[in-house]
């Protein structure tokens, strides 16, 4: 099983590790697109304070982020699921699973990124602003900039089970599953019950409560139908809707009617 994360707006700070060493992440197929990117950014955040407010859309508080990125080159580095934070990771929970499903998420997680493209929750980052919306001024929109070394890389990182997609709409535009992949793959939408409508805190909230459930039971789902059937088990409500044609991904809607 492949879970594909959204990463968080809010990160922690990159405390005082070794910086990074942007050969040792994974997923070497991106390595030359993440140089591009790094470079890019860090050059931007080092230079015209404003321009790069105005480029990475940053309001007049957040100009520590600028210098923040302008450092993340000699900055410590933390593993990335350290690094995220917010409702999905908070419902999450990495820090207290128990060892088998810490060995799960660092196997089954991967987190989009604007900076990175994507990541495993086990790779050392420093803390980032950089959305997947944002256009650089030299190498363009990100979302359009990650597509192809992505579309090389996640088939392969995808192998040939379950492809849990939970990511936003601006992170799932770089790489969406095709042919044979997306068949075995299943996004899913988590609407307020009695609304039917997505509503962001329980949206992010059960996301995380979702990955938790899957890694802490152990369930090995090996398709959509599969992960249909385990989300039932685990006390969710599921509607499904099967693809009407090949190459095309299943539709799951949770339904909620509340958090805790």
């Amino acid at each position: 099983m492949l879970v594909l994360l959204p990463p968080s707006e809010g990160k922690a700070s990159s405390g005082r590790g070794a910086p990074l060493k942007p050969e040792s992440l994974s997923l070497p197929g991106l390595t030359a697109a993440r140089e591009a990117v790094l470079t890019e950014l860090v050059e931007l955040c080092a230079g015209d304070e404003d321009k790069a407010r105005e480029v990475l859309g940053l309001s007049e508080g957040l100009r520590g982020e600028v210098a923040k990125n302008a450092e993340l080159r000699t900055a410590g580095a933390r593993p990335a699921g350290e690094i995220y934070t917010g409702v999905l990771y908070d419902s999450l929970g990495l820090a207290s699973l128990d060892t088998a499903a810490k060995r799960r998420a660092a196997r089954s997680l991967l987190v989009f990124s604007g900076l990175w493209g994507a990541v495993r929750v086990t790779d050392r980052i420093p803390s980032y602003r950089c959305s997947m919306g944002v256009k650089l001024p030299g190498l363009g929109a990100l979302g359009a900039h990650w597509r192809t070394p992505m579309a090389s890389v996640l088939p392969e990182v995808a192998g040939g089970g379950l492809v849990l997609d939970l990511r936003s709409a601006a992170y799932a535009a770089a790489w969406k599953p095709k042919g044979e992949v997306a068949g075995r793959t299943a996004s899913v939408r988590v609407l307020h019950a009695p609304t039917r409508k997505v509503v962001s805190h329980f949206n992010k909230a059960t996301k995380g409560r979702i990955v938790r459930s899957l890694l802490t039971s152990g369930a090995e789902p090996k398709g959509p139908a599969e992960l249909v059937e385990a989300l039932k088990d685990l006390g969710y409500v599921v509607e499904a809707q099967a693809p009407a044609k090949s190459g095309q991904v299943w539709s799951l809607d949770v339904l909620v009617d509340e958090v805790h």
